[in-house]
């Protein structure tokens, strides 16, 4: 039972699960077990992340070669739409044939 209802003998003002003068939701044991089981996986979780899988001399440009590909991939795709593609003297005069005819 609320103090204030005790003592005021009136309700809260407001909705009584939100604000600033809420009520506070009880602590049950299902919301004690999923805590315990969220502070076990992220416990488990800081005992991976603590082990690297590679040495600092591994781990010293394993992955340049890739970097290097994705790079000229990139300047490539960069250099490729800079220029228009090709085309040919009848692609770019034949809007000139409108008036040409099958018997000329």
């Amino acid at each position: 039972m609320f103090l204030t209802l005790a003592l005021l003998r009136k309700g809260i003002p407001g909705k009584q699960w939100i604000g600033k003068y809420r009520r506070p939701r009880p602590v049950t044991w299902q919301m004690k077990r999923n805590m315990v089981k969220h502070l076990e996986r992220e416990a488990e979780n800081e005992y991976w992340i603590s082990r690297p899988y590679m040495t600092l001399d591994q781990e010293r440009g394993h992955a340049a070669e890739r970097r290097r590909q994705t790079f000229e991939g990139i300047q490539q795709a960069r250099f490729v739409a800079k220029f228009p593609e090709h085309r040919s003297l009848e692609e770019h005069l034949g809007h000139l044939n409108t008036t040409k005819t099958w018997s000329s």
